[in-house]
């Protein structure tokens, strides 16, 4: 009985020793991604996919537009760890590192109006700081670029190929100039240490973990008829944007990551509506009874945005398929059900260094 006693602790030991076995195998080679700007709105949802993807995430940030609500539900997954960071300071990962998702910025106007300084120094030290990890680390690297770089564009639908139309000490020039730096920079890198790059110019994108008091366009409206106020269009109304779901644009980011495509690739929705019928379209979907109010155009805002996603099609297979209604219903409820302080929430208040 002892000796039949030691052999099944022998088997059982052994057992335990190829399952740990095994598990470290997995972990060495489960795949490793370093997203930047994680706890905003694109950067929450980019952890969601590359964790159901099978990725480890290192998701970091410094929550100076961020917010830990947006990846409060994967704190406790053994896949996910958080990183409180700034990407202006240099950047430690340790162990190995496949890819990176260079996400973190301001995007907001009411946001880099407010810290000009920050968002200067986040798409142009922080994308070097990025670039210099992945480098180091022999990881591909995407950067999240915007349809800003093309400024108050002349052609449209704008085109990759579309060198803009911009002006460079504008309000506004310290987003737009810190993403086209960022694309300069990165292609020198792609060029010169042959860094395996990848660039995206996303445009205008929506959907749940935006921020009411962001100042955009679509949470601004929802947000005032939730809060039974004036909506807000500045202009005559005739400017347009085209909106895309925040599924779309995560499906498209994860392609382009995969590919073999080195050079600034489109992602959005080419369906365009001016922002007096959006805003209609947002009175009708909240059943609000507010008014319509116009006020002032800011300086350098684009009449029109729309991209031509040719290459998208072509190169990766992508368009955008969520509808507006639906996407804009998905978004609409996510925000009816926040608790009534988010509603009046204040913008944050920062202070430019």
């Amino acid at each position: 009985m002892k000796v039949l006693a030691e052999l099944n602790q022998i088997r059982q030991n052994k057992t335990q020793s190829i399952k740990s076995t095994n598990q470290q195998e997995t972990k060495m080679s489960q795949k490793k991604i370093l997203i930047t700007g994680a706890a905003g709105f694109l950067g929450s949802h980019l952890c969601d996919r590359f964790i159901k993807e099978g990725y480890y995430v290192i998701a970091m940030d410094n929550l100076i537009t961020g917010d830990l609500m947006n990846i409060a539900h994967l704190r406790s997954n053994p896949n996910f760890e958080f990183i409180h960071h700034d990407v202006t300071k240099y950047i430690d990962i340790d162990g190995s590192l496949d890819s990176i998702l260079h996400f973190a910025s301001p995007a907001s106007p009411i946001d880099y109006l407010k810290i000009p300084i920050q968002t200067l120094k986040v798409g142009a030290l922080g994308t070097h700081n990025c670039l210099g990890l992945a480098k180091a680390k022999g990881a591909r690297i995407l950067v999240a670029s915007t349809s800003e770089v093309y400024g108050d564009p002349l052609v449209h639908p704008q085109t990759e190929e579309y060198c803009g139309n911009v002006n460079p000490v504008g309000p506004r020039a310290v987003y737009d100039e810190a993403k086209r730096y960022m694309e300069s920079i990165t292609m020198a890198y792609h060029t010169f240490h042959h860094v395996e790059t990848r660039i995206i110019r996303i445009f205008n994108t929506y959907g749940p973990r935006m921020r009411l008091n962001d100042g955009r366009a679509l949470p601004a409206f929802i947000g005032q008829a939730l809060r039974g106020e004036d909506m807000t269009v500045f202009g005559d109304g005739s400017q347009t944007r085209s909106f895309c779901y925040v599924d779309d644009l995560v499906e498209g980011i994860y392609r382009l990551l995969l590919s073999d495509h080195a050079h600034p690739v489109n992602i959005g929705n080419p369906n365009e509506i001016s922002l007096k019928d959006f805003a209609e379209e947002v009175l009708k979907l909240t059943g609000s009874t507010v008014k319509i109010v116009y006020k002032e155009l800011p300086v350098d805002d684009p009449k029109q945005r729309q991209p031509d996603i040719t290459k998208a099609k072509t190169i990766l297979g992508w368009e955008s398929k969520v509808e507006r209604a639906e996407g804009l219903q998905k978004t609409y409820d996510y925000f009816k059900g926040l608790p009534p302080t988010e509603r009046t929430k204040l913008p944050k208040k920062f202070i430019s260094k």
